[in-house]
């Protein structure tokens, strides 16, 4: 009876007229700053996508049907991460990711707006205040995010009882040497934006989602085509991504078909208003002095670096809000000076000014394209011409170091990126990949190889590079390497060997980030469903290890391993069991 007065009422509010949106705030301080910091995390395992045009569809359609809601307590950000796993979750402060993997599966944008309104109805609707281990893992964030894990010296004696399982979220309960908290602020995040919702839970937000699609000027049916896509393109991968986040797939594309006419699709209206208020409330609270806001993460731990800076997610959220005006040119000027800075204070011949031009003439095509007649677009014109005459005024000190052959690898790189076009480019690429190959990077080294062979395949650089491609193919142990090999049909000798050589090391590869670097490069890829299966062995063996470790009284080694699997295996079998273990221990502790 209770479902049947909540479907009624939904019903009455979509014959209501479509109101001026409703001012959003920070109702709750505390969680949204640890919902932050977990949003903080998001980015640093994972990276962001950078992808202009989607993050700006994004949000756009994001606030579109944001602005329909009559939720207001956290402001509402949407963004696009390099995750190839097709997903799309929620923080309860309001952030709300969507992964790359998703949009690939070609997804318009009546099917997006399901999505989206799918997970702004679970903020709206606070069901994590309903799921006792969400909440008490955001309580058990608060604590521990990013403040380091407690572990014991590595020799020092201790009494070790069998019966008192091992916390990998605060090692033991004594020691006093501190390493940083990956551990923790992994499990706590992959249990935050992993771990499914209830079927009550997932109905609910797909009605309102629904809902607010229509209001917003979608088509409520995109909910059901998600549905039918989802169900199609990914059922051997059931146990990963948006089906293993989302469950009951089936049951919830029938129940989209029949609530599809509850709802009248409504004249579309933008939301500028809403984003530049949305921006207003994010840029008033990075500026309060004293706001919680989330450390500065470390770049080697992240994947989706810009020149060593580490990506802060509050700015790149507030761009993404509102991509124009005073508060978007600051943002985006001050993450372009950040890049030239760090890259001037390299020594001269290591500068890659070819990769930081690429970032300048992309945020200036960006602004041009949202404003021709923005005041940022003649200072970011200006920087330009400058950062390139001091590439091309290096050119001749370059040709000269290369012909001399003494050089570091960072030369090589920096060479190739300054001077894609030049007639030294071959040579360069080729000896990069010799580089590569003797540092036992095999998937740079077959790229560079590859690089020098089809630009020049005739000359000596290039049938230097072939023969080293012919070299590598029967041994390469990457599988990333040995695609690019197997996907090319300039040599069919190199294609055959490497096609076979990757018949057999999907089944048997060792490394779990082996695994993970091949479906970050290839999420469409002929391999991907045997490389997830050996990746899910892989982190089932890590986990068992953890156990031994744990037993043993060696937590650092314990730690490495569980690290190890929350880092490239996320959605496996290892990591849900340590997720489960750890919100146990938050349990009885809280």
């Amino acid at each position: 009876m209770r479902n049947r007065t909540r479907q009624i009422a939904l019903v009455l509010l979509a014959t209501l007229t479509v109101r001026e949106a409703a001012a959003q705030s920070i109702s709750d301080p505390k969680l949204f700053a640890e919902s932050l910091e977990a949003a903080q995390e998001v980015v640093v395992q994972y990276g962001l996508d950078d992808n202009p045009a989607e993050l700006a569809r994004i949000n756009r359609i994001g606030y579109e049907l944001a602005q329909q809601s009559d939720y207001q307590k956290f402001p509402f950000t949407f963004t696009l991460i390099d995750m190839p796993v097709p997903n799309a979750f929620t923080l309860p402060g309001g952030q709300i990711f969507v992964t790359r993997g998703l949009l690939d599966l070609g997804l318009d944008d009546d099917m997006l707006a399901a999505v989206l309104g799918h997970e702004i109805g679970h903020v709206a609707l606070e069901h994590f205040k309903r799921m006792q281990r969400k909440a008490t893992l955001i309580n058990v964030l608060g604590n521990l995010l990013m403040a380091g894990v407690i572990l014991e010296e590595k020799n020092r004696s201790r009494t070790t009882n069998p019966d008192i399982p091992y916390d990998p979220r605060i090692g033991p309960n004594y020691g006093t040497d501190r390493i940083q908290g990956a551990a923790a602020a992994s499990l706590v995040v992959s249990e935050l934006l992993l771990r499914s919702y209830s079927r009550e839970h997932e109905d609910e937000a797909d009605q309102e989602g629904q809902r607010l699609a229509a209001l917003a000027g979608y088509d409520p049916d995109g909910a059901q085509k998600l549905w039918e896509v989802m169900n199609r393109k990914t059922p051997q991968l059931r146990e990963y991504g948006y089906l293993q986040t989302h469950p009951f797939g089936e049951e919830r594309q029938k129940a989209a078909a029949a609530r599809k006419v509850t709802w009248k699709k409504q004249e579309r209206r933008a939301a500028d208003d809403y984003r530049r208020h949305t921006q207003a409330v994010l840029a008033d609270w990075h500026a309060k002095p004293g706001a919680r806001k989330p450390p500065a993460p470390s770049p080697s731990l992240q994947r989706g670096e810009h020149g060593g800076e580490p990506i802060a997610f509050l700015p790149r959220a507030m761009l993404a809000t509102w991509p124009q005006g005073r508060i978007a040119d600051s943002i985006r000027l001050g993450d372009l000076h950040k890049l030239r800075e760090a890259e001037l204070a390299k020594p001269s011949l290591s500068r890659d000014y070819g990769a930081v031009l690429r970032r300048y003439r992309e945020e200036a095509a960006t602004v041009r394209a949202i404003d021709p007649r923005s005041e940022l677009l003649p200072t970011l014109i200006g920087e330009i011409n400058d950062l390139d005459a001091k590439r091309k005024e290096l050119y001749p000190q370059a040709v000269k170091v290369l012909g001399g052959g003494v050089y570091e690898t960072s030369f090589l790189i920096a060479f190739l990126s300054n001077y894609p076009d030049v007639k030294e480019s071959p040579e360069v690429a080729l000896a990069l990949g010799d580089a590569y190959s003797r540092l036992g990077n095999q998937t740079d080294a077959v790229s560079r190889y590859m690089v020098a062979w089809q630009a020049a395949p005739e000359s000596q650089q290039g049938k230097r590079a072939l023969a080293g491609l012919r070299n590598l193919a029967p041994n390469l142990k990457e599988l990333s390497a040995l695609q690019q090999l197997a996907s090319q049909d300039r040599d069919p000798e190199i294609k055959k060997v490497a096609s076979g050589r990757l018949d057999t090391m999907v089944k048997s590869y060792d490394d779990l980030a082996n695994g993970d670097e091949y479906l970050h490069r290839y999420p469409d890829g002929p391999y991907v469903a045997p490389v997830l299966d050996r990746l899910n062995v892989l982190a089932d063996n890590l986990y068992a290890e953890v156990v031994l470790y744990q037993g043993m009284g060696d937590p650092v080694k314990a730690v490495d391993r569980i690290n190890k699997i929350l880092t490239h295996a996320p959605l496996s079998h290892a990591a849900a069991k340590l997720r489960d273990r750890a919100v146990l221990d938050a349990e009885k502790e809280g």
